[in-house]
């Protein structure tokens, strides 16, 4: 059977991950990973170990490096220095992010911006930065560690309205985790190489995997359009 292409716009929505994906701070985690694990024992570890073997909740990466489970007095102390030595680092967006919300919105398709990060350091971040006004809705985490974020995802959507079919949505994110969430609502997952997991643990993701945030928008808009048998946006 043959499909008609129509040239009526594409109805899409993007919700955007942060750390590792609009937020470029890969180098930042290590720098905070090597500043704590020393205290609880461990040895720092490269670039390439870090996005090899990173896994949420960071507590149970912790575990994994050390060969044990850290203590819940271990974990909160080493919490904080974590996010203390994270606190020392500038906010960075990775290239192409703030050019591509910008654009994005002033051609009438919505953004959000969905993270596990505490809530109200995330939205701190995204102030310091200048996208606030470019997203819809900002939502972190509220609460103790996730190890999923489906549950989040399926709020957040509920979050921006009725109005919002998962079917329209591309979720941009840099975990395999970020496929499964968007797999578990009905939305299109498109995975960005660049930022906290390498593309060789994303691969086994079974969806798109790029290279660039460009490439992330691109994809993602092709996929929603070709599910309404419209034009791809370009």
């Amino acid at each position: 059977m043959t499909h008609r292409t129509t040239t009526s716009p594409v109805t899409a929505r993007i919700v955007w991950d942060w750390n590792g994906t609009v937020r470029d701070d890969v180098d930042d985690h290590v720098a905070a990973l090597n500043a704590t694990l020393p205290a609880l024992g461990g040895k720092p570890v490269s670039v390439d170990t870090y996005r090899s073997q990173h896994r949420v909740p960071i507590r149970s990466f912790y575990d994994h490096l050390l060969g044990r489970t850290i203590s819940d007095q271990e974990w909160e102390s080493n919490d904080a220095a974590f996010l203390a030595v994270l606190d020392q680092r500038p906010v960075r967006l990775t290239a192409g992010a703030r050019s591509w919300m910008m654009t994005l919105r002033a051609r009438g398709i919505g953004q959000s911006l969905l993270s596990l990060a505490p809530h109200e350091r995330l939205l701190r971040e995204v102030h310091q930065v200048g996208i606030a006004g470019l997203l819809d809705r900002v939502d972190g985490r509220v609460g103790p560690s996730a190890t999923s974020k489906a549950p989040a995802l399926t709020a957040h959507l509920a979050a921006l309205g009725p109005n919002v079919d998962p079917a329209t949505v591309v979720v941009i994110g840099d975990s395999a985790d970020d496929a499964v969430a968007a797999r578990a609502v009905g939305a299109v997952p498109v995975l960005y190489s660049g930022g906290l997991h390498s593309a060789e643990r994303l691969a086994g993701a079974g969806v798109p995997v790029v290279s660039t945030l460009d490439e992330a928008v691109h994809a993602g808009l092709a996929a929603v359009a070709e599910r309404q048998g419209v034009r791809p946006w370009r």
